[in-house]
């Protein structure tokens, strides 16, 4: 059985815009984490979207403070 892992949700509205963290889903694999975030985060009309398994996520934060997401 595959583990499932965390995804952290990455969207923008239009291509001028930077994107932005709309929010994290789980997923057993990275194919599964786009369906599920497209699904999830369906309420905007999105130009883009990317899903970052949240392990690949490198925090740049003052030492010792947890990103708003936890470890």
């Amino acid at each position: 059985m595959p583990s499932i892992r965390v995804y952290e949700v990455f969207a923008r509205k239009d291509h001028g815009e930077e994107l932005k963290h709309v929010g994290s889903v789980n997923a057993a694999d990275d194919e599964l984490a786009r369906t599920y975030a497209w699904s999830v985060y369906d309420e905007e009309s999105w130009v883009e979207m990317c899903v970052v398994p949240r392990e690949a996520v490198i925090p740049v934060t003052a030492h010792g403070k947890i990103p708003v997401w936890g470890n």
